[in-house]
């Protein structure tokens, strides 16, 4: 929580606001290097790439080609409830984080402030935690609702992880948001506009970017998420992280290695995506 507090002061002090339709990242000028400078420098970076990525992935490659017929069609359920459920979370995290974002671009007051601040806290907080805090409040809860309007368990997964990863889904969309110039709010007001319409006709359309960026990010953390999902999941209801776990953990791992790529291929398309929009920012 301390460093999470420490960031966003941080973020506070180096806050910069741009016009729209201006560049967002400067053109880099390039160091050349010499020929045996740019195999030492190629040698580093391969190192934690390799070790950490391009090894184990090759691994878990070659024993999922060797059992590819121990694959059947409960891999495609896992891969559903997955992919179901982390772009449920993810839409709700982003069109939340938009919502205290803007509200606290509206009226930043201490108590505004605050506020958004404990919402976004519970990326500081383990999984497991976050697990046994919502099973308790869902129970205490659903004991005080009529049957009808109970909460469902995959409602409450859906809740934990927001409370997980709004955090998230907060700080991309709050530090794109304070980039837009207030004057932008002010013309529009002067032209009649409404709050909400300001909110729709002009900034979610310079926001479209870093809100795709954060879906992607709480869609990924929403795949990886493994105690959270353990904890508060429905009966017979299993993600790709938590069969991974239970097939690890009965020594199963060429069955787990199939469902363990598809988690790593997830990851890597914010990754790729991110560093593509990065370089066509620096192109124009």
């Amino acid at each position: 929580m301390l460093l999470f507090f420490i960031e966003q002061v941080s973020r506070r002090r180096s806050k910069n606001q741009r016009q729209p339709g201006l560049g967002r990242y400067r053109r880099l000028n390039p160091y050349v290097l010499k020929w045996w400078q740019k195999l030492i420098a190629l040698i580093i970076c391969l190192i934690p790439i390799g070790l950490g990525f391009i090894i184990p992935a090759i691994n878990l490659l070659r024993m999922a080609l060797r059992h590819l017929d121990r694959l059947n069609l409960q891999l495609l359920l896992y891969v559903r409830n997955s992919f179901s459920l982390a772009l449920a979370s993810a839409l709700l995290a982003v069109f939340i984080a938009l919502i205290l974002a803007y509200g606290l671009r509206l009226r930043p007051t201490p108590l505004n402030k605050i506020l958004s601040r404990i919402a976004a806290i519970g990326y500081a907080v383990p999984g497991a935690v976050i697990a046994v805090g919502v099973l308790f409040f869902i129970g205490s809860l659903n004991q005080q609702l009529p049957k009808a309007l109970m909460i469902s368990g995959i409602a409450s997964l859906i809740f934990a992880y927001l409370v997980r990863f709004l955090a998230v889904a907060y700080g991309t969309v709050e530090s794109s948001l304070l980039k837009i110039t207030p004057n932008l709010d002010d013309a529009a007001r002067n032209l009649g506009r409404r709050t909400w319409q300001i909110l729709y006709q002009i900034h979610i359309p310079l926001l479209r970017g870093s809100l795709f960026s954060a879906i992607l990010l709480v869609f990924v953390d929403v795949i990886k998420e493994l105690p959270a999902s353990l904890i508060v999941r429905p009966f017979n209801f299993d993600t790709l992280a938590i069969r991974v776990y239970r097939l690890a953990s009965d020594e199963r791992l060429a069955e787990a290695s199939v469902l363990a790529l598809i988690i790593v291929l997830v990851g890597l398309i914010p990754v790729i995506v991110l560093s593509l929009a990065i370089a066509r920012s620096r192109d124009n």
